[in-house]
């Protein structure tokens, strides 16, 4: 039996509501969108993993606000039902030194919090980000309201020129790193 992933590539295209941040020249969205589908494509390719997305194509609209698009994303994967979501995110901070990768769980010391450890060591050592830890932040919707384990992976910050131009340019790495953690989670190797 496969392992049911659901992947929320987070936020909304351009032009629609719920979109995300933006830094040299690249859109949260645009980022997300690609990263969640190559992750998609490497474990569909596995066979030991079934995969859905919360965007299965560019122009997907989730919602008809942040609320709603948040709500979507969490329905779909408690429908079909999951058994893991990682929702993928790009940073931004006002202060363009702060970079690094984190990963966002609901709780510490459970089976998200273990992903989440796993992913961000093998994203880390893939694309070469500064690793900034597994945070709790029980106030994210995707991680409260999921019925299965939930992380939520900030990739690297869209304000920072170092990490922007890795958002850029190593997309594909990114979705490595995690789908390496993946298969370091299940005991698998790659």
């Amino acid at each position: 039996m496969a392992i049911k992933i659901f992947i929320d590539q987070g936020h909304n295209p351009t032009g629609y509501h719920n979109t995300g941040a933006s830094g040299f020249g690249l859109e949260e969205q645009d980022i997300t969108y690609a990263v969640g589908l190559m992750l998609s494509e490497m474990l569909e390719a596995d066979g030991r993993f079934a995969v859905q997305l919360s965007r299965p194509l560019p122009t997907t609209v989730l919602g008809t606000n942040n609320s709603t698009s948040l709500q979507e994303r969490v329905a779909m994967a408690n429908a079909w039902p999951a058994d893991y979501f990682i929702s993928i995110h790009a940073n931004a901070n006002p202060n363009p030194a702060i970079n690094g990768s984190e990963v966002y769980v609901y709780k510490l010391g459970t089976q998200a919090d273990d992903l989440a450890q796993q992913v961000l060591r093998s994203m880390v050592e893939t694309v070469g980000t500064k690793n900034n830890g597994v945070r709790v932040n029980s106030s994210l919707y995707v991680l409260r309201k999921t019925n299965m384990p939930a992380i939520l992976v900030e990739l690297a910050y869209l304000s920072n020129a170092a990490d922007a131009e890795k958002l850029r340019d190593d997309q594909y790495l990114f979705a490595l790193g995690i789908y390496r953690g993946i298969l370091r989670y299940f005991g698998f190797t790659d």
